[in-house]
């Protein structure tokens, strides 16, 4: 399936990042920040229209006010300050509001923003890779209950996806958060590195889709609220393995950094492939071999005279008359016809 999504990253984004308090690991932090700056060269060799960024708010502006799901910022321009750091990025804003009314067209209905600041969440993975292009952010409410479903989370980029591609936008997409930490609790010290790594190896394998599938209550129970803007990221970057995948643990934190730099999914070799259209008479002819005793017995007779009963290319007759699974196989015949055609005429070779 085609797509513009270019390339996309994930970042974590802890504010010891730029606080730098004694309890922080400096090598730590230095290697964190380092795979993110290789991260962000080679993603801004892609060159990109577009730098999605998913974010969440830490009570910030929206909690106390408003709690929208998902938060698109229109507005020309952002700031804001943290830890003695200054935020500013131009706002891709018209795209913006164009992918708000496209999204209502599909059944989202996020709200939008002209004023919203950058805070550290945006800002300090921005800072990392070193992005200076105008960006939109993306605010997903992760600490508010009642918070979007991860299956959500995961439609909603799977729908900004369609959006972007339509509009023909090479894009990137960046998540920012993750993974374990517990924040203002008593669990603060007590990440769940296990459950961590399992998470990531499932997304090592390129199996993004499984971050729709946790369940609420497991992400709160490890400290993984902000996998919801991880599983927006991943609607939109589909089923594709990481090239980059880097866990820094803490006593904190979990510091997880992912990234991508192909702009296609890997397509997955199903043992049940579609019929393709050059396949058509030999499939046929195994189908009548496996449902047909009629046809068994005419090929029984003389395999020759049956496969001469199709429009068979040389190699395909050749196949057939032999009842050559493998050569099927390789052809890219449906595996499940050949094998009943073969077992019902009886010359079954034990590998069922």
């Amino acid at each position: 399936m085609h797509t513009t999504i270019v390339g996309g990253a994930i970042l974590p984004h802890a504010p010891q990042f730029f606080t730098m308090p004694e309890t922080e690991d400096k090598k730590t932090v230095a290697r964190v920040k380092k795979v993110a700056a290789k991260i962000g060269k080679k993603l801004k060799a892609l060159e990109p229209d577009l730098w999605i960024i998913f974010s969440n708010d830490h009570a910030e502006q929206f909690f106390h006010n408003t709690a929208p799901p998902f938060t698109l910022h229109v507005g020309g321009e952002a700031s804001g300050k943290f830890a003695g750091h200054s935020f500013h990025w131009k706002i891709q804003g018209e795209i913006a509001l164009e992918l708000v009314r496209q999204l209502y067209k599909q059944g989202f209905d996020p709200a939008f923003t002209s004023t919203a600041r950058i805070d550290y969440a945006t800002g300090i993975p921005l800072t990392h890779l070193g992005v200076t292009s105008p960006v939109l952010p993306i605010y997903v409410n992760a600490y508010l209950p009642p918070q979007p479903t991860p299956e959500r989370c995961y439609a909603f980029g799977q729908a900004l996806e369609l959006c972007v591609t339509a509009m023909g936008l090479r894009t990137v997409v960046l998540a920012s958060g993750g993974m374990s930490h517990f924040p203002g609790t008593d669990r603060y010290s007590n990440p769940a590195l296990s459950w961590d790594k399992r998470v990531l190896a499932r997304i090592a394998e390129g199996n993004l889709k499984s971050l729709a599938g946790y369940d609420e209550a497991e992400l709160d129970e490890n400290g993984n609220v902000e996998l919801r803007c991880w599983a927006c990221a991943a609607g939109m970057l589909g089923e594709r393995k990481p090239d980059v995948v880097s866990m820094e643990p803490s006593w904190h934190h979990n510091y997880a950094s992912l990234a991508w730099f192909k702009s296609q999914a890997v397509d997955y070799q199903a043992h049940y492939p579609s019929i393709k259209p050059e396949l058509v008479a030999l499939t046929s002819a195994l189908h009548g071999l496996a449902h047909d005793t009629h046809e068994r017995d005419q090929y029984l007779e003389s395999p020759t005279a049956y496969a001469d009963r199709f429009n068979l290319i040389p190699e395909q007759r050749n196949s057939l008359i032999k009842m050559d699974v493998s050569a099927m196989l390789a052809m890219g015949v449906h595996p499940l016809v050949p094998f009943l055609a073969r077992l019902n005429l009886g010359l079954d070779d034990g590998k069922s």
